[in-house]
Order: C-alpha cells, then sequence, then structure tokens
C-alpha cells in the first residue's frame, strides 16, 4: 500500500482575545494556504504521491488549488496529488477531529502535518490513533507545535511517511493530561491544565493572572509561550523524560514567589507561586480549589462545582509525533536527499 499523508489546516487558528490584550499575530488564509504548499513541494520531493486533506469553509482548498494549477502551468514545481476528505463541514472543532478520525480509519496515511494552534494539535491528537503528527504552528499561543519552516517539516514528514527513516528515529512519543469530573470521559491537555476561578465562559483563553489557582503541565519550557512558561522559569521538564511538573498558584501579591512570566505574544505577566512538585504519570492530582473553571492548553473547556470531583492524571507516551530535528541529521548522515549518495555514510 502507497502511503499517503493527511493535511489538516484550521482557518480560524489564532482568533481569540490575545490578539487584542497582548500582541498576537493572526495568519490570513492566504498565508495557510502558502504554508500548506510549502510543505506539498516538500513531501513531493520525498516521492509522496497523493495527499489527503480535510475541507473547509474557510478558503484554504481554494487557495492551494489555485497555487498548483498555477505552479503546473508554469512548469515551476511538483505536488502530490491533492485530494479532499468526504465529510461534512460544520465550521467548528469537530471538523479537525472527524478528519483524524478519518485519517486514522483509512489505513493508508502514514503522517498528518497539522496547521493551528495547542488547541488544533490536542483534538488532532485525540482522534488520531497511532499515526504520528508533525505541527506547524499557526495559532495565538504555539507551546507544543515548534516552530520551524513548514518546508522542512514537510521534508521530514514525507521521509518518514515514506519509510526512509526507522521508526525509532522519526517518530518521538509525547504526553498528555487527562482531566475527568465525577469519573465521566476524560479530556485532554497536550501542554497544561490550569485551574482558575472564573466560573464564566466570556473569553475562553486565558491572560488574567489574578485567577490563576493550580497549574500542571506535560512539559515544562522556559523557551514556549503560555501558561507552560509559568512551570519552564520555576523548574524545567523536557518533553521526552517521564512526567510533568504540578504548581499551586496564588495572586502576585500575597504568594511566597513570584515569575515574570510569557503568557501570551508580548504579555509578560507577574505570576505568583505557592509551591510546586514533580507529577509522575499514573499519579491521580485532585485540585484544591472547590469551584472553578479548567483550561485546557490555555483555553477554557471545563467548568465544576462543590459538589463535583475533578482528577488530573499525566500519561506518558500517549501519542507520537515526527521528530523533525531527528528525521533531518538521519537524513544529512545518510544523504538521504542526495542525487548521488556520499559513499561510507554512517549508520
Amino acid at each position: 500500500m502507497t502511503p499517503k499523508v493527511g493535511i489538516i489546516a484550521n482557518p480560524i487558528s489564532a482568533r481569540d482575545i490575545r490578539r487584542v490584550v497582548a500582541s498576537a499575530n493572526g495568519v490570513q488564509i492566504a498565508d495557510r494556504a502558502n504554508i500548506v504548499l510549502r510543505a506539498l513541494a516538500a513531501l513531493a520531493a520525498c516521492g509522496v504521491a497523493e495527499v489527503v486533506m480535510m475541507p473547509e469553509r474557510g478558503g484554504i482548498g481554494g487557495h492551494v488549488l489555485r497555487g498548483i494549477e498555477r505552479a503546473r502551468g508554469q512548469s515551476a514545481a511538483r505536488f502530490p496529488r491533492l485530494n479532499f476528505l468526504d465529510m461534512k463541514i460544520t465550521g467548528t472543532v469537530e471538523d479537525t477531529r472527524c478528519a483524524a478520525r478519518m485519517m486514522a480509519l483509512a489505513g493508508d496515511v502514514a503522517v498528518i502535518i497539522v496547521l493551528g494552534g495547542d488547541g488544533t494539535h490536542r483534538a488532532v491528537a485525540g482522534d488520531c490513533g497511532t499515526v504520528p503528527i508533525a505541527g506547524i504552528s499557526t495559532g495565538t499561543n504555539n507551546a507544543f507545535p515548534e516552530h520551524r519552516e513548514p518546508t522542512i517539516t514537510g521534508l521530514a514528514a514525507g521521509l518518514a511517511a515514506m519509510g526512509l527513516v526507522p521508526p525509532a528515529v522519526a517518530f518521538a512519543a509525547n504526553k498528555t493530561i487527562e482531566v475527568s469530573i465525577d469519573g465521566g470521559a476524560p479530556e485532554i491537555a497536550l501542554v497544561d491544565v490550569a485551574i482558575v476561578t472564573d466560573r464564566f465562559v466570556g473569553a475562553r483563553a486565558l491572560w488574567r493572572t489574578e485567577t490563576f489557582r493550580e497549574l500542571y503541565v506535560a512539559f515544562a519550557d522556559p523557551e514556549v509561550i503560555g501558561m507552560a512558561a509559568i512551570a519552564g522559569l520555576v523548574e524545567p521538564v523536557t518533553r521526552r523524560e517521564a512526567g510533568g511538573l504540578a504548581l499551586i498558584l496564588a495572586p502576585a501579591a500575597t504568594a511566597a514567589m513570584r515569575v515574570r512570566a510569557p503568557i501570551a505574544p508580548g504579555l509578560v505577566e507577574m505570576v505568583g507561586i505557592q509551591s510546586w512538585a514533580r507529577m509522575p504519570a499514573g499519579t491521580v492530582f485532585t485540585p484544591a480549589l472547590s469551584a472553578g473553571a479548567i483550561a485546557l492548553d490555555g483555553e477554557r473547556e471545563l467548568f465544576f462545582d462543590p459538589h463535583q470531583d475533578v482528577a488530573v492524571r499525566l500519561v506518558d507516551r500517549a501519542f507520537h509525533t515526527v521528530d523533525v530535528s531527528a528525521v533531518m541529521q538521519f537524513a544529512a548522515r545518510q544523504g538521504l536527499l542526495l542525487d548521488r549518495p556520499l559513499v561510507g555514510a554512517r549508520p
């Protein structure tokens, strides 16, 4: 079976309140289409013959098709054959989830390239099954997808999909954090779970630090933007090491310690820290706050009352991503993109 690559491009990521209260940028539809075209050209260079893409109403697909036709007319580039999934479009996150499920069930999609922020990647990771994903950052807060030129991500995805790189090198295991209320079906976060005092929807994105009370992170990176940056500036935890970090937060004026953290692009705020501890995989944590809201990867998704039980648990090796750096290093050592591979290439 000839492997395919899937593409899920969210047309409405990077449109939350952080564009107003901070300096977050928006990625225009034409820019998203150009990112897809760069990834497609890279996939073709690796031998990928067919790509299947999520349909949407934002216009990305139309721009991509016009770009392909324009390039063909000029004999300027070669692209894989592009097909769109046959699915109902709702204009909601369910489109992303449905596309991920369809690609996982197809059996011939080897890698899914995802364009979006943390929320989009969370939706794909929850439904992609065993199919690895390759993330391209086009959202507001992008702690999970690494910032990298899409052409390189496309090359790595193509090399991995075509089996030119051993799976042990090409794919990396990732953690998730599961949250369940009263023993119900868990929701997942890829980066962080925040417990806040707000009990109303308002703007879903978090930015009012005085409401932060507890924080659980799968990885704590001082180089990212968002809630995980708070943890990263206290005690770094890498994506690859087991377990995460749990922090008790408080208003900055009353906290035992304070940290200046970049919680959104251009928004560096003082956050109060009361304590923190490692978060071993499988251990259930119960928030101390009796009622409030739960934000998954920076956006309020769940609400709980005093009579409800909330359980937070980290899961190691929950899903896989393309390790772009490892793939490209392997490709260089093995001469995978050379017309005439070097003699005596190192294993």
